[in-house]
């Protein structure tokens, strides 16, 4: 009998990333932002080694200031929004829903608000977000861990970033696995 792969493992051909409001002038107050914006980092390298599409979004940049500097060059058009909801910003999503991406890697800041509020409407959508716990903070911890428990309670995937890396890699067999292995020794 032949192997089946799981329809719950990521898969490359069904994800992309969504950044959501890694800001400036928010992560000063985001007890693990450097932390947060390494694995973001990571993982963004990974969407360009494996061809996996990526956006990222601003919450009133106007106040809140732009993405942080090391995204910025990964980004220099961030969708921007004043909803706290990530699923309005459309242009990347209806692109992802085009193309058969039903499966959303979810990071970013906070995640008892834009997070958490982006993933229930994705889910409403019939999407599948799959939120990385260590690419995702708040100011408190107990907003943060409350707001990991709900998403999950509704359906959302709580998930490792190297778990995404290898989900997305499949096999060791292939000629991104050199680039991706070190991505995972950089953590």
């Amino acid at each position: 009998m032949p192997h089946r792969r799981s329809p719950l493992r990521l898969d490359e051909k069904r994800s992309a990333l969504m950044v959501i409001d890694l800001q400036e002038k928010i992560c000063p107050v985001i007890p693990e932002a450097s932390e947060i914006e390494r694995e973001i980092i990571r993982l963004t390298d990974a969407t360009a080694v494996l061809s996996i599409p990526a956006t990222a979004t601003v919450q009133y940049p106007r106040g809140l200031g732009g993405l942080v500097p090391s995204l910025q060059s990964v980004f220099p058009t961030p969708e921007e929004k004043v909803d706290f909801s990530a699923a309005v910003c459309r242009q990347a999503l209806d692109a992802w829903l085009k193309d058969g991406r039903d499966q959303i890697v979810i990071c970013g800041i906070e995640t008892h608000i834009c997070i958490l509020q982006t993933v229930l409407d994705l889910l409403a959508e019939g999407l599948r977000p799959f939120v990385v716990v260590q690419a995702v903070g708040s100011r408190h911890r107990e907003d943060h861990e409350l707001a990991l428990r709900r998403m999950r309670d509704c359906g959302a995937t709580l998930i490792g970033v190297e778990s995404v890396l290898f989900e997305w890699l499949q096999t060791a067999r292939r000629a991104e696995f050199k680039a991706i292995s070190q991505l995972v020794k950089s953590s």
